[in-house]
């Protein structure tokens, strides 16, 4: 897929699904937004309400008065469940939004664009990167470069969710708990590079992404990690039965596992408060919400925000332009690059689907249109 500035193309790729998060008008300079701020979260118990509508945030809110400080309490964090695969992630993370009232989002899929987009049914690959964990599992070392596309299309889905959970942080002050997020995202970058999948050129371009998309984002107030051995690790895959996860290689969990300790947990921790559990027998809820209880987040860069600087990060969210355009890079790799013209062939099949011509609203599926 590519982004479309104006007249030119930059940066014609396969792993950028801007096909499906971008419409550009034909004849026209500039792309309208597709996707809402917070779509995929689960909603639990609520600690405080608010009846703002997150897309309607701009810089007349600030002028008009609106201020984010006033809205935040004791709960109004970021929270982040990290571990290898299957280590139980998710079930903590929903318990302890439960349990503190605060909102979840399970971890990003690929799916993501598939739920923004038109009527929210499964986009056909081609739209979204053309990409797959199945594939990756079957075939990693695919001549096509599958592993490094799927890795680069996922960097880009951790990075919106993450930026959809900062969004409803600030435009609510309700506290949110992810299943993992774009700052863990790297490990999986390691894994496949240990494991010979990608080249160093990829690696490269990677790490310059990462350099030109985290810094306009805050890292969470906690990462909770949750540490299982090999054997737990396996048996649990093998008990919750997705298929394509059955084949998965013990070295690439290793590297997972290797990356995490070595250096997320290293680096995260500069930044954010850690707790991090043995879970090869799960663990108790009470004593992690103890645990919780007891952090000074001091020193969290949240500390160091005011509401000008919050109202920035808000207006950055609230134009999903800007946010998409942070995870692309307009350089030339066999693996991402695809020609101009078959990108003109997608982009216009995309068109055709339903609701996918003009934002919501102004297209013929959309009802009567003579007053918009």
């Amino acid at each position: 897929m590519a982004l479309l500035i104006g007249r030119c193309r930059l940066g014609v790729t396969k792993s950028s699904p801007l096909v499906s998060v971008l419409r550009c008008q034909n004849g026209a300079d500039s792309c309208k937004m597709a996707a809402a701020a917070g779509v995929g979260a689960q909603k639990f118990k609520k600690f405080h309400t608010s009846s703002i509508d997150l897309k309607k945030y701009s810089w007349l809110n600030y002028i008009l008065g609106e201020r984010t400080l006033k809205r935040f309490n004791d709960r109004s964090k970021i929270i982040v469940i990290d571990g290898n695969i299957a280590a139980g992630k998710t079930t903590l993370g929903q318990k302890l939004a439960k349990e503190l009232g605060m909102y979840y989002f399970p971890e990003a899929s690929l799916d993501y664009f598939d739920r923004q987009s038109g009527d929210g049914k499964r986009l056909d690959p081609k739209f979204t990167g053309n990409v797959s964990l199945e594939r990756f599992y079957k075939d990693p070392k695919a001549e096509d470069g599958h592993s490094f596309r799927l890795q680069v299309v996922m960097y880009m889905i951790r990075y919106l969710t993450y930026c959809d959970a900062m969004n409803h942080l600030l435009t609510t002050g309700e506290g949110v708990i992810l299943d993992r997020s774009v700052y863990s995202d790297f490990v999986f970058l390691e894994a496949i590079t240990t494991a010979g999948l990608i080249r160093k050129q990829c690696y490269d371009y990677y790490q310059e992404l990462k350099g030109i998309s985290l810094w306009r984002v805050l890292p969470p107030h906690l990462v909770i990690y949750l540490d299982a051995p090999l054997d737990v690790v396996k048996k649990r895959i093998k008990e919750r039965g997705i298929p394509y996860e059955q084949t998965i290689d013990d070295s690439y969990l290793e590297s997972i596992d290797r990356a995490y300790t070595k250096q997320f947990l290293p680096e995260i921790g500069e930044s954010s408060e850690i707790l991090h559990y043995d879970w090869t027998n799960f663990g108790e809820i009470e004593r992690v919400l103890e645990d919780i209880d007891m952090l000074k987040y001091e020193k969290s860069p949240w500390n160091d925000q005011d509401d000008v600087s919050l109202h920035h990060y808000r207006v950055f969210f609230n134009n999903k332009f800007h946010v998409v355009a942070k995870t692309i890079m307009a350089k030339y790799l066999p693996e991402l690059t695809v020609g101009a013209l078959e990108f003109d062939e997608i982009r216009q099949e995309y068109l055709e689907l339903p609701g996918m011509r003009y934002q919501k609203g102004y297209n013929k599926e959309d009802g009567n249109l003579i007053f918009k």
